[in-house]
């Protein structure tokens, strides 16, 4: 809903992302593990993925999706595989290699410290996280608004696909008019096509 006031949004946000990730967090290590590999074995069966040559995956944190099976797979495939690496309030696209130097992020995630930057128009594949999706594509991030930024300064045809556990797919997600679906949602059990 678009209709809502901003102040009454961020509180449906917040409120949302609570639940979610409550609900996240209480899995199960070995859990966590058997349905990111699920997840992970059904993005790479996707169109989208068989012939990206570039690709922003991200780096895994807390009771997220575990993207280290990802992140091999795709350069076992010879995509090139860059992560993001925030910079004023922006996501830039960094290679990234095994053995990258490499920092923790403020929120627990970890970006290249250093490597060849990618523009948003060179990549044909997205991989985004997320907190909430509903069955429209509409996600609730964590909050900062960096893949809604990112998502509008794509080329036509650059896929954005989210991977998320099913229990993260809710029956509405609020939004706002900065707010950039994605085209799928990738969970253990489904793919969740929107465009």
């Amino acid at each position: 809903m678009n209709d809502r006031p901003s102040h009454r949004l961020k509180q449906d946000k917040r409120a949302l992302r609570r639940t979610v990730l409550a609900e996240r967090d209480a899995l199960s290590g070995t859990e966590r593990a058997a349905r990111s590999e699920a997840i992970v074995d059904r993005l790479l069966g996707l169109e989208e993925a068989t012939g990206a040559g570039a690709v922003l995956a991200f780096w895994s944190f807390g009771s997220e999706v575990d993207t280290a099976p990802l992140l091999d797979r795709l350069r076992s495939r010879g995509t090139t595989v860059a992560l993001p690496v925030t910079r004023d309030g922006d996501i830039v696209p960094v290679i990234w290699t095994p053995g990258s130097s490499m920092t923790e992020t403020s929120f627990g995630s970890r970006e290249p410290t250093d490597g060849r930057v990618l523009q948003a128009r060179e990549l044909d594949l997205i991989v985004v996280p997320g907190v909430a999706f509903d069955r429209s594509c509409h996600r609730v991030g964590y909050g900062g608004g960096f893949y809604d930024r990112l998502l509008a300064s794509t080329r036509d045809g650059t896929a954005a696909v989210a991977i998320a556990f099913g229990m993260q797919v809710v029956e509405e997600v609020p939004t706002g008019p900065l707010d950039r679906p994605v085209d799928a949602i990738v969970t253990e059990d489904d793919v969740i096509r929107c465009r």
